[in-house]
């Protein structure tokens, strides 16, 4: 039985924090190039702005945006890579920036395009690096060690070369490398990027129980939207450097998510069947299989028509969640009420 972990501790503040980058604007031509070595004209464009945003001890949170939104500068100026440039930030009572010993022990980055790993060296050698990196005592390694190499399932890759994993066992251990001197706050940047559905689901699964079984707060930013989805019972959106929701994850899709696709097969040809009208969109009207998308709130009025007929298969499935992402983006600043 999971425990919960939840102790109402904000352990993540940040008041109105802003970040400006200057960017040299170069002109045309030769011309240009001289003139920008005795005099160049910058612009500033602003990655975040003015973001009030807290996360409480144990939470699982979803932090959605598309490319360009300030993802990323968010993640590098809580984990104290980069400051802001107004605003103040507090991370487990730690100013982020200074980059003390004592608040690097106490986060970890995971991100699914750069590793950590040490390709050359078995997992266990590895490991023991890292041990000493981080100062973990033998005892407190080994029972860590001993924990997730069973929780992922990798006891038997333990002596195996890192170089040998496949792109899913990879991910794992850069989780376990990630996890194994207990931080307090997981960054995850994209750890599901490129793995397999079954892969994916097996890494879900695994963050799940870390979450719950060991209360690590965890803030996870991906474009797969099942990720967040399946893990994050609360939010984050930021678009153009600015929040604009931060709620539960049911409540935004809820909104959001807008028709369902309900799809029935026949055993017998049924032409009669015609359901044009407003609301329901036609993807296919054979005589044995038809597929309707529906407006949500239509959903039961449509199956109780088509059940009329007797379908001898029939499901129905949630709006394709790229094309609600979008329209979350799409509406921007109206989201966050």
């Amino acid at each position: 039985m999971a425990q919960k972990w939840r102790k109402m501790t904000n352990i993540v503040e940040t008041k109105d924090i802003t970040k400006i980058y200057k960017r040299y604007k170069k002109k045309d031509g030769l011309k240009g190039s001289i003139a920008g070595l005795w005099k160049r004209e910058y612009e500033e464009k602003a990655a975040v702005r003015q973001m009030n945003l807290t996360i409480e001890e144990g939470e699982f949170i979803g932090l959605i945006g598309p490319n360009g939104a300030g993802k990323t500068t968010l993640i590098k100026m809580l984990t104290g890579i980069i400051a802001p440039t107004s605003g103040e930030i507090n991370v487990l009572g730690f100013y982020p920036n200074d980059m003390k010993n004592a608040y690097k022990k106490q986060y970890a980055v995971v991100m699914g395009q750069k590793s950590q790993l040490f390709f050359e060296l078995t997992v266990n050698d590895t490991l023991r690096l890292f041990k000493e990196i981080y100062e973990i005592k033998e005892e407190e390694f080994q029972k860590n060690k001993a924990y997730f190499s069973r929780l992922f399932e990798v006891e038997e890759l333990m002596n195996v070369q890192v170089r040998t994993l496949s792109l899913g066992e990879r991910m794992k251990m850069e989780l376990i490398v990630a996890l194994l001197h207990n931080p307090k706050i997981l960054f995850l940047d994209e750890p599901t990027i490129g793995l397999d559905a079954i892969a994916s689901k097996q890494i879900r699964k695994f963050l799940r129980e870390v979450n719950e079984e060991r209360g690590t707060t965890i803030l996870l930013t991906s474009h797969y939207m099942e990720d967040i989805k399946a893990l994050c019972d609360r939010s984050v959106v930021i678009n153009h450097g600015l929040l604009i929701y931060d709620g539960k994850t049911k409540d935004l899709f809820d909104k959001y998510q807008l028709s369902k696709r309900i799809t029935a097969v026949f055993d017998h040809p049924v032409a009669e069947l015609k359901l044009k009208k407003d609301g329901v969109d036609v993807i296919l009207e054979g005589e044995y299989k038809k597929i309707y998308n529906v407006q949500k709130d239509m959903t039961k009025a449509v199956l109780a028509e088509i059940m009329q007929y007797e379908p001898d298969d029939i499901s129905i499935e949630e709006e394709e969640i790229g094309a609600v992402v979008e329209r979350i983006y799409r509406e921007g600043s109206a989201v966050y009420e």
